[in-house]
């Protein structure tokens, strides 16, 4: 009788302990479904490849405008008595006012990203962008919105001599696009666009940082213009 008690209650343990032991598993199975995705140890050469399939990524567009003001006195240059002289003639002088538009694009060339762009520190990943493109293209005069002041004694500005002046404006936008912000929105646009590719790799939204190098500053910005037109 004694032994069958003892059997029994060895029974009994044996079973609140694979109880135990099985409530244990469905809870550790419970709190591991609830943590975030974890990306996978080899995830940076497949994201590198899944990034340099967007290519040219266009991701900043700035509209520009100057007015071009040109002074052109009628001046009399020359030497008397071993003296330099500079005299302006009166009524002769004439002014011009050119409205210039010009479109900056900024562009990343996806491309150029490899897995050495790609930093990861645990659950964390930094994309380091390549350098962005800037093209100045569609400059554009508004003839109707030309305005000259010309003296008697003087023709009025000719379509070359207002094209030779719009070649001054566009300088001054190239001189003036570093005080701009679209270093900054190029990299914001690009990480709309990319953020979301990298959360279907596994990581969350609030652990990626898109960047450019940090030898990319706004003095350098006029380096990687290019004209076009």
């Amino acid at each position: 009788m004694n032994r069958r008690k003892t059997f029994l209650l060895s029974g009994a343990a044996l079973l609140v302990l694979c109880l135990m032991l099985l409530i244990g598993f469905l809870i550790g199975s419970h709190r591991k479904t609830d943590k975030a995705p974890v990306a996978s140890i080899d995830t940076i050469p497949v994201l590198a490849q899944r990034i340099s399939d967007c290519s040219r990524l266009y991701t900043a567009e700035y509209q520009l405008h100057k007015i071009v003001m040109y002074d052109d006195p009628a001046v009399v240059d020359g030497k008397l008595f071993n003296h330099d002289i500079h005299i302006n003639l009166p009524l002769g002088t004439r002014r011009i006012a050119i409205p210039v538009t010009a479109t900056a694009k900024a562009y990343i060339d996806m491309n150029r990203l490899t897995a050495d762009n790609i930093h990861r520190h645990g659950d964390k990943v930094e994309i380091i962008l390549p350098d962005p493109e800037v093209t100045l293209t569609a400059t554009r005069i508004d003839h109707e919105g030309i305005m000259q002041e010309v003296s008697l004694l003087r023709s009025r500005f000719t379509d070359d001599d207002i094209t030779t002046i719009q070649q001054q404006g566009r300088k001054d936008i190239i001189n003036s696009l570093p005080s701009t912000d679209i270093l900054a929105d190029a990299r914001q646009s690009a990480a709309r666009q990319l953020i979301p590719i990298i959360v279907r790799m596994g990581f969350r939204e609030e652990n990626v940082t898109i960047t450019f190098r940090r030898e990319l500053t706004p003095e350098r910005l006029k380096s990687i213009i290019k004209i076009i037109n």
